[in-house]
């Protein structure tokens, strides 16, 4: 792959295709970290129990952010609001949703005991 600018290619344009991909690969980097403290925490019994689950979820959340912010370039700004709504939303769903069978299935549990 070549990295030599088209001639007929605006400054502005080239400067924005480096952007981008320096933020792809600063979330490459941080997702790779986030894993990698996910699966130490629990390979090297770093912490044990509800700790555990609570970092595990703290780096599942944190992980969730990265991907919003620098793969699907989703922030705070006014033109992606209505996106932000439309995934917080879809997060709301898919929660009602687990919640609900998770629930389900533990009073049928609770029914199928003697």
């Amino acid at each position: 792959m070549s990295n030599r600018i088209p001639a007929d290619m605006p400054p502005s344009e080239y400067e924005d295709e480096g952007r981008e991909r320096r933020s792809y690969v600063v979330g490459l980097v941080l997702a790779l970290v986030l894993t990698t403290a996910a699966f130490a925490t629990v390979w090297l019994d770093l912490l044990s129990g509800g700790a555990a689950l609570a970092a595990l979820g703290l780096l599942a959340l944190i992980q969730a952010v990265v991907h919003l912010r620098y793969f699907l370039h989703i922030d705070l700004q006014r033109s992606h609001r209505d996106d932000l709504l439309l995934i917080l939303f879809t997060v709301l769903i898919l929660l009602i949703m687990v919640s609900g069978t998770i629930w389900i299935l533990y009073d049928q549990h609770v029914r199928m005991m003697p």
